[in-house]
């Protein structure tokens, strides 16, 4: 039986999985995988905590589980690999199927014949065309030797000034990073608020106010004019409104785009999205070649329309996908993305799944939103609290999107409603699924459930809920509805709008009608904390004939734009 050649091309994630994939399941198969880095299996999400020194050892972003470093050794010695490190992948003649490889180092050239070939080469940082982006101190975050550098430069900035351009999600990681190596950090971010691709405002308003909370100084709507220096160093940012920011390191990290250059010289066709296009079994327009990882463009599942997503995990998976099917034949699937994401930042994390309400409608859904906070277990228990977003199909309540930030435990919030995106579950479904409880763990019901009951009950009529975004634009346009706190006295007194509210607690509501306002139509906004009272006061208004009351959903906990106290 002739031995099967599979070369993969790309080392970090994707590569490596469907490299191992494919010797496993054809142990007799000759797998070559080639590498330009001088790493293996790099843990590229790990990228800011190294800089920030919470991961210590490099050597951890590159180790198995157990502690062994997957070099060429390993690849060789535990999986059969042959890893060639250091080796770019310089052309593919599909025709002759063969790759053409050299090693910038030496100098050496050659070519390797392949029955199957993996393309693995994965994404390049977005570097816009701003004045000054070749001066020394202009760093990006997407490679382990970018992660050195860095980490270098924060060592050498400490107690300076640094400029991170980009607010996404590797920008908001990248500013908790230099903040704990003790720099001055400002963020600038071009779209009305950070983490924009990810969260709706209500979210990432919270998310921008907590990091302002740790030190980080944000900036949103405002684009970078130039990169300023002085005898080739940073010294500064010219923004584009004509402000100027001094600093000494400047991080641009405004996305990535995928890494097609090879693939498009080879002639194989690429998506909308500008990646490269991969049927079901992650295989190109060429039948001999696969491609997976951020190369890529996947389907997105609840659109079905063409989405990229460089995500670590997914890269695995789809690796794992195509490795099978080298050896195998196209019997395994990768479905495509929802769009799971969670981030660190700071004392915070933030997830969502799903589409955005802004993603949902630009999709052509019809969708209805709830807006639901609390802890994450018993206060008993150390409860931590938890802000979340929930977003279903108006017209059969089918989950669509889910997000979630908070010093909680987001997760397993995010995890769950991950799930129940992928099942094409409803709300009702949700709302009464079985998870496993117990007090250390979650409340009785748990948060992610209670979410659903919100919704719930906007969707039978029996709540008018409206978000902050919601209420604080009815305040900002003039409108002056009658902002009702059913709080205690202590709460308020510790915390409370300062927007001309009544306190009327919710124990006495029923006996002091009389404060409200005659108009039983008159626009009441009910809240508490998390207005799970302010519901509860909803019903009790509703029943003495009020028609026009609102629920601020989230009560203050969710509340982004400041309170009085």
């Amino acid at each position: 039986m002739t031995r099967k050649h599979i070369v993969v091309i790309g080392g970090t994630a994707a590569g490596p999985k469907a490299a191992s994939r494919a010797k496993r399941l054809d142990p007799e198969a000759e797998v070559t995988l080639l590498q330009k880095a001088p790493e293996l299996s790099m843990a590229s999400c790990g990228y800011p905590y190294f800089v920030a020194g919470s991961v210590a050892d490099r050597s951890a972003l590159l180790a198995t589980p157990a502690g062994v470093v997957r070099d060429p050794a390993f690849f060789a010695g535990a999986k059969g690999i042959a890893a060639l490190v250091g080796t770019e992948a310089t052309a593919i003649d599909r025709q002759a199927k063969t790759v053409s490889w050299q090693r910038p180092a030496t100098g050496e050239t050659g070519h390797l014949p392949y029955d199957k070939l993996i393309l693995a080469t994965g994404s390049v940082p977005k570097v816009p065309p701003i004045p000054g982006r070749e001066l020394a101190g202009v760093a990006t975050l997407s490679s382990l030797a970018d992660a050195d550098g860095l980490r270098a430069l924060a060592g050498t900035h400490k107690g300076g000034k640094a400029v991170i351009v980009g607010g996404g999600l590797i920008g908001m990681e990248t500013c908790e990073a230099l903040v704990a190596a003790g720099l001055d950090v400002t963020v600038v971010e071009a779209l009305p608020g950070i983490l924009m691709g990810f969260l709706d405002p209500e979210l990432a308003l919270l998310v921008e106010n907590h990091a302002k909370s740790k030190g980080a100084a944000i900036l949103t709507g405002v684009g970078i004019a130039a990169i300023l220096g002085t005898d080739g160093k940073v010294t500064g940012v010219r923004l584009a409104d004509g402000r100027e920011l001094p600093c000494s390191l400047v991080v641009l990290s405004i996305g990535v785009a995928p890494n097609v250059a090879l693939a498009k010289a080879a002639g194989l066709e690429l998506g909308p999205t500008g990646a490269v296009a991969t049927d079901a079994h992650m295989r190109t327009s060429d039948p001999d070649i696969y491609a997976v990882g951020d190369c890529v463009e996947v389907k997105n599942r609840l659109t079905g329309r063409p989405m990229l997503a460089p995500f670590g995990d997914l890269a695995n998976l789809e690796g794992r996908v195509a490795g099978e099917n080298a050896v195998l034949g196209d019997t395994a699937t990768f479905p495509g993305s929802i769009g799971s994401g969670i981030c660190k930042v700071f004392d915070f994390a933030a997830a969502a799944t799903g589409l955005s309400e802004r993603r949902a409608r630009e999709a052509g859904f019809d969708v209805v939103t709830a807006v639901n906070a609390g802890p994450d277990r018993p206060g008993f228990m150390g409860a931590k609290p938890l802000v979340s977003k929930l977003i279903a199909e108006a017209t059969t309540g089918r989950i669509l999107g889910f997000a979630c930030v908070g010093p909680g435990n987001v997760n397993r919030q995010a995890a769950e409603m991950a799930m129940a995106i992928l099942g094409d579950l409803t709300i009702d479904d949700v709302a009464t699924a079985d998870l496993p409880y117990a007090p250390p763990y979650s409340l009785a019901v748990d948060h992610a459930i209670a979410t659903a009951h919100v919704l719930q009950n906007k969707l039978r009529g029996l709540m008018r809920g409206a978000s902050s975004l919601a209420v604080k634009e009815r305040l900002d346009a003039g409108e002056t509805p009658f902002l009702l706190d059913v709080r205690g006295p202590k709460e308020f007194e510790e915390m409370r709008l300062g927007l001309g509210e009544t306190l009327i607690p919710l124990g006495q509501l029923r006996k002091r009608l009389g404060d409200l306002p005659a108009d039983k139509s008159a626009p009441i906004v009910a809240y508490c904390k998390v207005s799970m009272r302010g519901y509860e006061a909803q019903r009790v208004l509703e029943a003495h004939g009020y028609d026009n009351v609102t629920v601020l959903e989230g009560g203050l906990a969710a509340w982004p734009f400041g309170l009085e106290k």
